[in-house]
């Protein structure tokens, strides 16, 4: 997500988990289907369907069931009671979903002793209830995580604990509080220091003028084309910033969105913010870090900032502060803009594909957002 002390790209990204290539087939289908019914009911919270009573499905490997623990039912419950309390906000900002599709894959399983540890990868897809004129029809992403069970003497299986391991918790289904990084601290080879962005309102206003496609010279049907072909399929043209502590591959993404589009490269020292490149073997800390990209596009004059974040539309970039500490953690690129004026965003670090920023302020309300036009 950002630029911190060390940028490393995650040239061997793979599961934390280590597979046990000796877990049963049995075993491995019940976390399956334990973790796909967790995660579909937290998706249809948000659509208003019925959640399930979590399934208790029996083992090959063990004589007994797996369930969630008394811990871990609390915690569900507690996350679906905010989920549609975000589903209620949504409403209220004009965003409704008609049907929600969630499935999990397992990654890796490993079993020492009654306890497991087991990696999945989330793919979820929500379909926008009302479709008007320019909206796409769904929106989705892909979210990874480490799930933990204990069997008891009885070889009962029980989930205790679920962590999101992706570099950020911006999936609409997401409960857990983001992390945040720690100020930048990159040096500049000039004297000067780094523009402020001015913050956006979040107020949703009347709906602003399009925005003027050719001005710039800039193709942004382009960038919008090469964010949707790579949110979830990664260019290995670049670097994966994503896992081992890299900060993680949102800027990255987005600056891999305005080259396609036409930015130029600004060669230098990789730690001058007025320097903007990125290849696959060398990247300058503005090309991937979160403060810096947004300090390189204020002082090049690449991007003017707006008032509002909803005035955004096709290439232009949007950041967030999650807890308003001055120092940025996400930037996304809007890839759609419907005929009521919502912005809709794509990134990596969840991969994410046409959320609406109605749904991003509504599931984080006390964030600070800074939006640029491109």
């Amino acid at each position: 997500m950002v630029a911190g002390v060390a940028l490393v790209p995650n040239w061997s990204a793979g599961a934390a988990v280590t597979n046990d290539p000796t877990v049963d087939a049995g075993t491995k289908a019940t976390f399956q289907k334990l973790a796909d019914a967790v995660f579909t009911d937290r998706t249809q919270a948000l659509v208003g369907g019925a959640t399930q009573s979590t399934p208790q499905q029996r083992t090959h490997r063990f004589t007994g069931e797996v369930r969630l623990s008394g811990t871990q039912t609390r915690q569900e419950k507690s996350a679906l009671t905010q989920l549609r309390g975000r589903k209620d906000r949504l409403a209220k900002l004009g965003e409704q979903y008609s049907a929600g599709s969630t499935s999990v894959k397992l990654d890796a399983t490993q079993v020492k002793g009654r306890r497991a540890t087991v990696a999945v990868t989330e793919t979820t897809s929500l379909t926008y209830k009302k479709v008007r004129a320019n909206q796409p029809k769904t929106t989705g992403f892909q979210a990874h995580h480490e799930l933990t069970f204990q069997a008891d003497g009885n070889g009962d299986w029980q989930l205790t604990g679920v962590k999101d391991t992706d570099d950020g918790y911006l999936a609409v289904n997401q409960v857990a509080k983001p992390e945040v990084a720690q100020p930048a601290t990159a040096t500049t080879a000039a004297d000067d220091g780094p523009p402020d962005a001015p913050k956006s309102a979040t107020t949703r206003p009347a709906p602003a003028n399009p925005k003027n496609m050719t001005a710039s010279g800039y193709d942004y049907k382009a960038m919008v084309a090469y964010a949707t072909k790579y949110w979830n399929n990664y260019n290995t043209e670049y670097p994966d910033f994503n896992g081992a502590g890299a900060g993680g591959d949102c800027t990255n993404f987005v600056s891999q969105s305005l080259k396609a589009g036409g930015w130029k490269h600004v060669p230098g020292y990789t730690n001058d913010f007025h320097k903007w490149f990125g290849t696959k073997d060398i990247q300058s800390d503005s090309f991937v870090g979160v403060n810096e990209f947004s300090w390189f596009a204020l002082s090049s004059k690449r991007v003017t900032p707006l008032a509002n974040v909803f005035q955004a539309d096709l290439g232009d970039v949007i950041q967030m502060d999650f807890n308003k500490d001055g120092s940025k953690d996400h930037t996304m690129i809007v890839t759609n803009r419907d005929a009521q004026g919502v912005p809709y965003v794509t990134y990596h670090s969840t991969n994410t594909y046409n959320r609406s920023v109605a749904s991003l302020v509504a599931s984080y309300p006390t964030a600070a957002f800074y939006a640029y036009r491109t």
